[in-house]
């Protein structure tokens, strides 16, 4: 299975492992890696610029960096949550609405790699109008990483299967699961277990 990593600054610290320990036990682990995501919700920007170059430097996969458009250049991708997408386009780029972003982050950076989070169909269906790259999609299964309102389970096989990207299954996601028209498991948490 195709794995996209996530490496959370938060679990990390609560961790105690470094960037440096984190980079070693994920090369350690041997996963087919398509992907690792970047959420940095703690460190200041000078820092999280830091470890993106770190990450950049030890890492020969594509780097996406979570939520923060400003932080794009360091990175070779962006992803945005629904309320992030709400947020960039209307307090950062005053655009008028998500076909419109995404265009424009298309066209000013067009070797990038764009993503969003979906949850429903209606979200899913959205996405297929945007030019981006893939999506994610969940919350698969409950996570300690993030509060979850609504639990896919079994459903996330059906709307994964209405998406023209491909689809990473989100949340609560085991590297071992092997989920029907997912294109990769996201994962988190099995990235810190030996």
């Amino acid at each position: 299975m195709k794995i996209y990593a996530i490496c959370d600054m938060q679990t990390l610290i609560n961790k105690g492992f470094s960037l440096i320990e984190f980079i070693s036990h994920l090369k350690n682990k041997n996963l087919n890696l398509v992907y690792l995501q970047y959420r940095d919700k703690v460190l200041d920007i000078q820092t999280q610029k830091e470890n993106l170059s770190l990450l950049k430097s030890h890492l020969n996969i594509p780097i996406i960096i979570n939520d923060k458009l400003e932080l794009l250049e360091f990175a070779d991708g962006l992803h945005l949550g629904q309320e992030d997408i709400e947020r960039v386009l209307y307090s950062e780029l005053k655009l008028k609405d998500r076909e419109l972003l995404f265009k424009f982050l298309r066209k000013k950076y067009p070797h990038k790699i764009f993503g969003i989070s979906t949850h429903n169909e209606v979200e899913i269906l959205e996405a297929n109008r945007l030019p981006i790259d893939y999506i994610g999609l969940g919350a698969y299964k409950t996570t300690s990483t993030k509060d979850v309102n609504k639990i896919l389970g079994d459903k996330i096989s059906y709307l994964a299967k209405i998406s023209k990207h491909p689809v990473g299954a989100i949340g609560g996601v085991k590297i071992d699961d092997n989920i029907e028209n997912i294109s990769y498991n996201v994962v988190s948490g099995d990235l810190y277990e030996n």
